[in-house]
């Protein structure tokens, strides 16, 4: 199971405007930089996490379906299934109707089950399943708590600017970041 993003996320969870007043910056010199450290927090978090902060287009990749009916997606919250493709024996995509698809895209991972499920002749990743995922269209809709662990990531960050490159970052992760991003964490056995 492989999962791509089709389409970044349209705006950062944290605006410039915030991440400047929680830094108690009044200039526009380190406009650029602090855009980057952004993208990179998010990115950290989203990795970390397993979350979509800001809805985006995503595709999942199967190679046959699973055992069970039920299908999961292991990046949330997912909002609705868009798409789902397999592919003939001359290896040309068909559409499939996601009509009467069930989804708990709330649940972690979150959970599909479909009224159909068509072969695929193709051997590796020979099912596409696009799906939207992420808790809004801005960053009013991302939970608090994850958006005070962005504005610490990204001053601990700010912090090491003359240390470290912003490609080189996250450099540091802040006393209180992995408290605050506990509960939104993906545990595993």
């Amino acid at each position: 199971m492989t999962i791509a993003e089709l389409l970044p996320p349209a705006v950062e969870p944290v605006t410039l405007a915030e991440v400047k007043a929680h830094l108690r910056l009044d200039t526009d010199d380190e406009d650029a930089l602090l855009s980057a450290l952004v993208r990179t927090a998010r990115q950290y978090m989203e990795a970390e996490t397993g979350l979509c902060l800001i809805v985006r287009l995503l595709r999942l990749y199967l190679d046959d379906w699973p055992e069970g009916r039920v299908i999961q997606i292991a990046r949330g919250p997912v909002q609705a299934i868009e798409m789902l493709t397999v592919y003939d024996d001359f290896g040309a995509p068909v559409d499939v109707s996601t009509a009467g698809y069930v989804l708990d895209g709330a649940a972690r991972p979150a959970r599909l089950i479909l009224p159909e499920r068509p072969a695929t002749a193709r051997a590796m990743n020979g099912i596409e399943i696009d799906f939207t995922a992420g808790f809004g269209e801005s960053g009013a809709d991302v939970p608090d708590t994850l958006k005070r662990a962005l504005l610490l990531h990204v001053a601990a960050m700010f912090e090491l600017r003359g240390v470290l490159a912003a490609e080189d970052q996250p450099g540091a992760v802040p006393v209180g970041y992995d408290r605050l991003v506990a509960p939104w964490r993906l545990r595993r056995l």
